[in-house]
């Protein structure tokens, strides 16, 4: 029997959002030098689908891409759970929007849904393969950073630097696995403020539902974050190594928060001087493999508290730093 028109366009839309997941995926395996921007949008196919065909017929498409992944990848590996985890946070910004809370409170309750069910999958996946928490994770850090110096050896990278890394590869290892929780809360909070700033025209230009948040580029953090960056600074400097992680781990998040706040200005001062796109992504490229511009971001959206670079929120009590 003939399928019905609605029918065939939800068979349509299915698999149109399976296949733009699928080739997100691909280029994130299969060009590692670029596939680490393309895996960031992995959640946009998702999240758009799932808003337009609702949560029952959206959760169709990361089942499916999930599946394939599965089969590309040989089973369930490590891999396949980052990949999920990316697409469930599609899914779950989806749904968080249709509760109309604030942007903090959209972005915040995605990530930690993300994050939750992430926690628990490697737990289960750690006990199915009777392989500890902590030997796991040190085990997945270590073979990407293998990885990561193969691909660093194919794209010329002088052999004395090459040395020099592979030299500190255990000390390396020890600090990311020491840092990892801070480190996949901070690029879960960024991959998820991207995607929410992607998907803005998207759905709109298609007429889909998305919440009123204003104008991101006039987004600020919260003023009694800043508390927070202080009281991390003063606990690293503590004796005990594990108050001092504790003090790393939380200043990484929140650093991470004042670049997303110091890129909302960066985007405010160019949409005023009405830089031409070509610029402003030069400019951006610049911002992303530069360090120093994004300390230079981190600081412009941690003293904006005081400085105010937009000039809004004038009459918003400003936090004294302590004396």
């Amino acid at each position: 029997m003939a399928l019905l028109p609605f029918q065939s366009g939800v068979s349509k839309d299915i698999a149109t959002g399976v296949m733009a997941t699928l080739v997100i995926f691909s280029v994130s395996v299969f060009m590692p030098v670029v596939g680490f921007v393309f895996s960031m949008f992995i959640p946009l196919p998702v999240l758009f689908y799932r808003a337009k065909l609702g949560r029952r017929l959206g959760i169709i498409v990361p089942l499916v891409a999930i599946a394939v992944m599965g089969v590309v990848l040989g089973g369930v590996t490590v891999d396949i759970l980052f990949f999920s985890g990316l697409m469930f946070l599609g899914f779950a910004m989806s749904e968080m929007f249709e509760k109309e809370l604030s942007v903090e409170m959209t972005v915040a309750g995605a990530c930690g849904m993300v994050l939750g069910a992430g926690l628990i999958g490697i737990l289960l996946y750690s006990l199915a393969s009777n392989t500890g928490f902590f030997s796991l994770v040190s085990a997945y850090v270590a073979t990407n950073l293998a990885l990561s110096l193969d691909l660093y050896k194919g794209i010329g990278i002088p052999q004395e630097t090459i040395d020099t890394i592979s030299g500190s590869l255990d000390q390396i290892q020890y600090v990311l696995v020491r840092i990892l929780p801070s480190l996949a809360v901070a690029s879960t909070l960024f991959v998820a403020w991207t995607n929410l700033i992607a998907a803005r025209p998207l759905m709109e230009r298609r007429g889909l539902y998305f919440p009123d948040f204003g104008r991101l580029n006039c987004w600020r953090a919260p003023d009694p974050l800043v508390w927070g960056v202080i009281g991390c600074g003063l606990i690293m400097l503590l004796p005990a190594t594990g108050l001092r992680l504790v003090g790393v781990n939380g200043l990484l998040v929140l650093l991470t928060i004042y670049f997303l706040q110091g890129i909302a200005i960066v985007s405010f001062y160019f949409e005023k001087k009405k830089l031409p796109r070509t610029i402003r992504v030069v400019l951006y490229m610049m911002i992303a493999f530069q360090q120093l511009f994004l300390l230079v971001i981190i600081c412009i959206g941690l003293f904006d508290m005081w400085i105010n670079f937009r000039k809004i929120d004038t009459d918003k009590h400003e936090p004294d730093l302590p004396s």
